[in-house]
């Protein structure tokens, strides 16, 4: 067996959670596997090794011209580490617009990587997110009902994927159906010859169920780039194992920090105000941060801050909202204002809790999450196991390591919480 000590899959994430979340995905399949918080240093890079590395980067909502170059740096930076095969990961609820950016960063990677196919296929059936037809179920309901219709940035009023992947491209968008898929590798493999002579370039492919992951992933062994939603990157290490290239081990990280722990959130996803509500029903200490204040300029990072250290016990400091809240405020203050001030203000809480003895972070929200970490100051995180579907634990690098449980908004049980302290003290 030839087993390479350079990385053999090299991925790029448009948000933090959805980075870990892939992250989490390749651990469970048995790659060693580190999270860089955007493109890492030369002094960062040089002490690397691992199977796949994921480039986290916030290009979910930034203009499409920033999200492409963006992604086209971390491509770069990938293809210089000789990563064998290329991952873009984006939610598994295909979070854009018909500004972007999926159908524009994929367009841009084929280009850069001399390819004229991918497929596109965001499914998660473990977290309810499936595609039949060419269309995304969230649980029992179409996409475009399922709450995703009011996501404050990225609204979802579509769950015909091809056609809100066909707003994104010019290139031409196809359809892996199901009853191909359900034929196994080798009938996915001449459908793609198929759709390829068809002029197709970009396939939206359906998926049940894990085993239609694991036959999708196993088909696209051969294509340079792969795009989609964590539960695509089921299949792939059995490829590399296949090949004779992944070594036998446990990939899982193991996460025992020592010191103080808060919880933040920031998403207004249903799932969130569930966490949110049943930490609230088990009469624990939270705090609610009102974007207005800090529109006015009230002290509300010191007054959370201040909260958290008399509290004497674990906290929650959250701005999670429902719908109708989101929406008074964008019309107050507007959506990117609005939102920016809330990431700023809980990635400065998390910063003075951390010089306060906090050590541990469970954060709710994408976006949340990357302001936490970049106020945090990481740079790489190392992945342990999975706490719920899509979220590991994780810990960081450097002199004074911290444990991090960064959860897309839409993510976890309602206990979710509760576990993911438990499991960043060691206790799981």
């Amino acid at each position: 067996m030839t087993v390479t000590s350079r990385p053999l899959l090299g991925c790029i994430a448009d948000d933090f959670t959805g980075a870990t979340d892939l992250a989490n995905m390749l651990v469970r399949g048995g790659m060693r596997t580190v999270q860089s918080i955007g493109i890492p240093s030369a002094e960062r890079a040089a002490g690397l090794d691992a199977d796949a590395i994921v480039i986290a980067l916030k290009s979910r909502t930034t203009p499409s011209a920033e999200a492409v170059d963006e992604s086209l740096a971390a491509l770069q930076w990938l293809r210089d580490r000789g990563c064998e095969q290329i991952f873009f990961k984006y939610c598994s609820t295909f979070d854009s617009t018909a500004a972007g950016n999926i159908g524009q960063v994929s367009d841009a990677l084929l280009d850069a990587l001399g390819s004229d196919f991918t497929v596109a296929c965001p499914a998660f059936p473990e977290n309810g997110r499936t595609i039949f037809r060419g269309h995304l179920f969230v649980q029992d309901q179409l996409l475009s009902e399922s709450g995703m219709q009011n996501h404050p940035l990225t609204p979802m009023t579509d769950a015909n994927l091809v056609r809100v992947l066909q707003a994104q491209t010019p290139r031409k968008v196809g359809l892996l159906r199901y009853d191909t898929v359900a034929r196994g590798a080798d009938a996915v493999r001449a459908r793609i010859d198929e759709l390829r002579a068809e002029g197709v370039s970009m396939a939206i492919a359906d998926a049940v169920s894990d085993a239609d992951l694991y036959v999708l992933g196993e088909a696209c062994a051969d294509l340079a780039l792969l795009t989609g939603g964590s539960g695509l990157a089921l299949g792939l290490p059995e490829n590399f194992r296949k090949a004779g290239k992944l070594r036998a081990m446990d990939a899982a990280q193991n996460i025992d920090i020592a010191g103080g722990d808060v919880v933040l959130a920031g998403s207004a996803s249903v799932a969130t105000n569930g966490q949110v509500a049943a930490w609230l029903e088990a009469g624990r200490p939270a705090l609610r941060i009102n974007p207005l204040e800090l529109a006015d300029g009230k002290p509300v990072v010191e007054q959370a801050i201040a909260f958290a250290q008399q509290a004497g016990q674990t906290v929650l400091i959250y701005a999670t909202s429902t719908p109708d809240e989101v929406r008074l405020v964008q019309q107050k203050l507007g959506v990117e204002r609005s939102g920016a001030m809330v990431e700023d203000a809980l990635g400065q809480i998390a910063k003075g809790l951390l010089a306060a003895g906090v050590h541990r972070f469970v954060v709710a929200g994408g976006e949340t999450s990357g302001a936490v970490v970049q106020a945090l100051g990481v740079q790489l995180l190392k992945i342990g196991a999975q706490i719920d579907p899509g979220v590991p634990a994780t810990v960081s690098d450097g002199d004074q390591p911290l444990a991090l449980a960064l959860k897309s908004g839409n993510f976890g049980a309602r206990d979710f919480f509760a576990k993911a302290l438990k499991q960043l003290a060691g206790a799981a």
